[in-house]
C-alpha cells in the first residue's frame, strides 16, 4: 500500500474520483455548486480533490504546508481549461488569514494529521460566512486501519488492523523491529499523538458554536471504491448509535458543518 502514497499522479487520480463520486454528491445534498461558489481546501497536497469542483466551474484556493506538493498541483493544473480559476499557496494555514471567507472549506483525510484540533477549529471561522460550510471527513483513531499502517513498508504491519491502539512504547517498538523507517515511525508517531474520535470531535463542534448539518458514518469508506474495488457501504444505524463502541467499526465519516446562528 505504501506504493500508492508514493505515486503521487495515482493518489491525485484516486483523491479526483473519490471526491467527484462520492463527496460532492454529499455536499450538493445541502449546497448548490456553481460558478458562483468560493471553495477553500486546507490541506490539500497536489489538489486531487479539488479537481471535480474546479471541472464544475467554482473558484478555488488549495494551501498545503508541502511545498513540493504545491509545486506538483501547479503542474497538474497548469493546461486545465480552467486554470485561471485555482490558486495553490505553499503555506501554514494559520500564516494564512489573509484569504477572505468561502462560501465552502473542505478538509478530507487531514484533520487527523492536526495536533490542537480544538485551536484549529476556532481558528477557521476566519474563513467562514455565516451561510458557509465546512466538509470534513476523517478516519476515527479506533477503527481498523485508523493508525494509517497501510503506509507501512512492511506488507504485514500495511494489513495488520488495530495494533495502532498498543500503548506508545509497544507501537514505536514493533515498527522499529519490523524495520520501518524513522520517516515512516515519525508520520505514524503523528497520528497516534493527534488521534481523534467521534465524540470528541462533536464536542468541540458543541463547544465551538459549530451546528452538523449532514453526517453519514461508513463501514466501508469510499476511498475503498477506487483503491480496491469495493462497493462503499454506510454503517448499521444501530451500531452508529453507539457512542465510542462505533469507532471501533467506522472507517471514516462525512460531516458537513456551518455556524449556529444567534
Amino acid at each position: 500500500m505504501q506504493e500508492r502514497h508514493q505515486d503521487r499522479e495515482q493518489y491525485f487520480r484516486e483523491q479526483s474520483y473519490t471526491t467527484a463520486r462520492y463527496v460532492i454528491p454529499f455536499i450538493q445534498e445541502v449546497l448548490t455548486l456553481d460558478s458562483g461558489t468560493r471553495i477553500l481546501e486546507i490541506g490539500c497536497g497536489e489538489g486531487g480533490n479539488l479537481a471535480p469542483f474546479l471541472d464544475l466551474g467554482c473558484n478555488i484556493v488549495g494551501v498545503d504546508m508541502a511545498a513540493n506538493k504545491i509545486n506538483n498541483a501547479n503542474i497538474y493544473f497548469k493546461d486545465h481549461e480552467r486554470v485561471d480559476n485555482i490558486e495553490f499557496i505553499a503555506a501554514d494555514i494559520y500564516d494564512r488569514n489573509d484569504l477572505g471567507t468561502f462560501d465552502l472549506i473542505i478538509m478530507r483525510d487531514v484533520l487527523e494529521h492536526i495536533y490542537d484540533q480544538e485551536r484549529f477549529m476556532v481558528y477557521v471561522k476566519t474563513f467562514l460566512k455565516m451561510d458557509s460550510k465546512f466538509f470534513l471527513g476523517f478516519p476515527p483513531w479506533r477503527n481498523p486501519f485508523g493508525g494509517h499502517q497501510q503506509i507501512c513498508r512492511n506488507r504485514f504491519l500495511s494489513r495488520l488492523p488495530y495494533f495502532h491502539l498498543l500503548p506508545r512504547p509497544l507501537y514505536r517498538g514493533l515498527l522499529r523491529i519490523f524495520g520501518e523507517m524513522p520517516v515512516v515511525i515519525e508520520r505514524l508517531m503523528e497520528i497516534y499523538d493527534t488521534r481523534i474520535n467521534i465524540e470528541r470531535f462533536e464536542r468541540i463542534l458543541k463547544r465551538n458554536d459549530y451546528k452538523i448539518d449532514r453526517r453519514v458514518f461508513y463501514f466501508i469508506n469510499p476511498n475503498y471504491d477506487v483503491k480496491f474495488g469495493l462497493i462503499p457501504r454506510v454503517q448499521h444505524r444501530f451500531l452508529s448509535a453507539i457512542p465510542y463502541f462505533r469507532n471501533f467499526f467506522i472507517t471514516t465519516n462525512y460531516y458537513l458543518i456551518s455556524l449556529k446562528k444567534d
